[in-house]
């Protein structure tokens, strides 16, 4: 029987929020690393001269990306493009869902005729009442996403249907992000989802039960959640500020205002992104 060859993709430009930034897999030098890193570093293993830019920022709403992020990696002729984004709009409370479903839809429209394969995805949702407000805003957006790639051969990587990803022991303690293993598993799905054999096929399947936190510990960490994350989170959303204000991705120049390439020195072991060389233009 004949099975089709795994594709050969030789660069990678992702764009977001801070759920593709990396956030919250931090790294000994306290940078972050994430799913989008450990895919770039996977596809780098395979492909000699492989190229890649993150472009992600924290905090960024769809029309952030839209305006800043779309535009460049439009231009950068990459093989592979993913584009997360419109779930920071979601947990906003006004939120115009029909503004969010057309910047989406102008998003995809410019990346889709600009690279070979381009990547959504149905973002992770974690268990809790606090999200559960947001579904409805959250699957709206979804179906968006499923539309979109139909439309234009987009590849969906479905997240949110993972029973694993919604686990509350692969989210950080602010709540809003992923662990570094909720993160590798992220970059399982991905990889799969570009055809590329498993690694982890079982990357879908949940975590082992344990006994749950006694309700002391439950408190304590409400109390430590309360106070160094919603609150200052409220106070963003008050004053119009955003975690993103003054950043930009990891690949852009903001002094030359423009993004770059990095690729590996070594493509057998590329080791962490953030020690690979810069391409020169």
């Amino acid at each position: 029987m004949q099975t089709n060859p795994t594709p050969l993709y030789t660069s990678l430009v992702a764009i977001g929020d801070s759920f593709t930034e990396g956030m919250s897999d931090r790294m000994s030098d306290g940078s972050y690393r994430g799913w989008a890193d450990l895919l770039a570093a996977r596809m780098a293993a395979r492909t000699p001269d492989f190229r890649y830019a993150n472009l992600a920022v924290r905090g960024k709403l769809i029309g952030q990306i839209v305006d800043e992020q779309v535009p460049v990696a439009a231009a950068m002729g990459a093989d592979v493009i993913t584009l997360v984004g419109g779930l920071n709009d979601t947990l906003r409370p006004k939120c115009d869902m029909g503004r969010v479903r057309g910047l989406l839809t102008e998003a995809v429209e410019q990346l889709a005729p600009s690279c070979k394969q381009l990547v959504l995805m149905r973002s992770p949702g974690r268990q809790g009442p606090v999200l559960d407000r947001f579904r409805p805003r959250m699957e709206e957006l979804f179906e968006c996403v499923d539309g979109l790639a139909a439309r234009h051969g987009a590849l969906v990587v479905d997240l949110y249907g993972a029973p694993s990803l919604g686990d509350p022991r692969l989210w950080d303690v602010d709540r809003l992000h992923l662990t570094a293993e909720g993160h590798r598993r992220v970059a399982e799905a991905v990889w799969q989802r570009l055809g590329h054999p498993a690694e982890d096929p079982e990357w879908q399947t949940p975590m082992p039960a344990t006994a749950p936190p006694g309700w002391i510990d439950r408190r304590v960490a409400d109390v430590r959640f309360t106070r160094e994350y919603l609150l200052p989170w409220i106070g963003r959303r008050l004053t119009g500020r955003s975690s993103g204000d003054g950043r930009t991705g990891a690949q852009f120049s903001a002094e030359l205002g423009k993004a770059f390439w990095v690729t590996p020195a070594d493509h057998t072991k590329p080791g962490p992104v953030t020690d690979w060389r810069r391409v020169e233009p």
